[in-house]
């Protein structure tokens, strides 16, 4: 895969001893990568991805008993860095080779959970090692046995420092640490890892979509290509973000393209298994909607003439009003003679302006739409029937503001009604001129 392109205002990040570790990983430099992931936990006992690199990288060379302690200590030092994904990575890698990872995924469960008696202030960030450049890996000379016996060795102490000290309170993780133990337990279990490289497209525009991601550890960028083909940035994506998530809602094509900055670790997890766990657990459902929906209105307001007029101030209350509104293929959002009930703004996916002109005649195609564009304002303002019927070309993810909350943000943001008139005009424009020509293209054809 190709490496993504640098935007302008953006610049590749400094790599860190991580990168280089977890990139030579990758790449399949064992020892190389050993020496950098083993020195980083030398050097910070308390690193989570260090000893799951350094576990996974023992058990790879035939030390599993190695392996397992250090990702099991992995597990515990996420929790208190309150890496939730993180901490699901490393107990997968201990199961990986020949732990019960029940347990640890209990212990995540439970750290995490609504209620947790590990909650508190927070923990201290990590003090951060110097960049690669001058960070210095274990010596070259160090190979084979040599070199697994002091990254074992280098492992036990980091477990021993652990065993030290009192585990600190930590705190909640945004978005499921509403859930109950149980409930977050089922959605843990259906999380699985990827290790993934820089310059890697996780998720490509267009394409469907089936899997949502969860950050662990790295970097990603999500970006748009916009009606002129320029690459529009959406967001730099660390540890905790969660992208990919308006798969889980429809089949809907991926709105924008996500590809990794630096070697990242994510945790995956698919349509289907996230149904399942949503039909046990409906809170899951909830929250992840209420979610999806905020994310959609952040992602809108950068590419939406509507929207980009609202007041960063005043967008939490607007964001309040919104429904999460799906349509599948040949789904019809506004229909033909009908007043619309509101406003939809689309979030994911594509619409056709259909107009019908009699019984048996072919429908007319005036237009379609897509991310970021709007329906059935006008109709909606001035309590009129549409001319044409939205029907979804494919799975389509809407955000839906209903007539009431609609007038109702139109008084109190009077430039959003100068954009819906602007875009009614032009709107009306369109249609006029597809219908003249087609009109004019009848007339010819009785002529002949």
């Amino acid at each position: 895969m190709t490496r993504p392109p640098v935007l302008p205002g953006s610049s590749l990040p400094e790599e860190s001893p991580a990168d280089r570790a977890l990139s030579l990983a990758l790449a399949g430099e064992r020892d190389a990568a050993l020496r950098w992931a083993a020195a980083i936990l030398r050097d910070d006992p308390a690193m989570a991805t260090a000893l799951c690199l350094t576990g996974r990288l023992l058990g790879e060379g035939g030390r599993e008993e190695a392996a397992r302690e250090a990702c099991s200590t992995a597990t515990k030092r996420a929790i208190d860095l309150e890496n939730l994904p993180l901490a699901v990575v490393a107990a997968r890698e201990a199961q990986r080779f020949g732990a019960d990872s029940a347990p640890l995924l209990d212990e995540i469960a439970a750290a995490f959970c609504k209620g947790s008696a590990r909650y508190g202030d927070g923990a201290a960030p990590p003090i951060p090692l110097p960049p690669a450049a001058s960070f210095q890996p274990l010596p070259s000379a160090l190979t084979g046995m040599a070199l697994n016996n002091k990254a074992c060795e280098i492992v036990h102490t980091a477990t021993r420092a652990l065993g030290d000290k009192e585990r600190p309170l930590i705190g909640s993780v945004p978005l499921f640490s509403t859930l109950d133990k149980d409930g977050l337990r089922s959605l843990i279990d259906a999380l699985q890892p990827e290790w993934i490289g820089a310059g890697h497209t996780v998720i490509e525009q267009g394409t469907p979509g089936r899997d949502a991601y969860w950050v662990a550890r790295g970097e990603l960028e999500a970006r748009r290509a916009t009606k002129t083909g320029q690459p529009l940035s959406l967001a730099r994506l660390r540890g905790g973000s969660i992208f990919g998530e308006m798969a889980l809602l429809s089949r809907a094509p991926r709105a924008g393209s996500v590809s990794t900055v630096r070697p990242s670790l994510v945790t995956r997890i698919d349509k289907a298994a996230l149904d399942q766990v949503a039909q046990r657990h409906p809170a899951i459902a909830i929250q992840l909607g209420e979610h999806c929906r905020d994310r959609m209105v952040q992602n809108l307001v950068k590419i939406s003439d509507v929207l980009r007029v609202v007041p960063e101030k005043d967008l939490p209350a607007l964001v309040s009003h919104f429904q999460i509104v799906c349509f599948e293929q040949h789904g019809r959002l506004v229909a033909q003679n009908e007043i619309p009930t509101g406003l939809f703004l689309i979030a994911s996916g594509e619409v056709a302006l259909v107009r019908r002109e009699g019984e048996g005649d072919d429908p007319l195609v005036l237009k379609t739409l897509g991310v970021g564009d709007v329906v059935g304002e006008v109709a909606t303002l001035l309590r009129r029937k549409t001319n044409f019927d939205v029907v979804a070309v494919h799975p389509t993810v809407t955000l839906f503001l209903p007539t009431a909350d609609l007038l109702g943000l139109v008084r109190s943001q009077p430039r959003i009604l100068a954009e819906l008139y602007l875009l009614a005009v032009q709107r009306d424009e369109e249609t006029r001129a597809i219908l003249d020509e087609e009109v004019s293209v009848a007339t010819d054809f009785d002529l002949i």
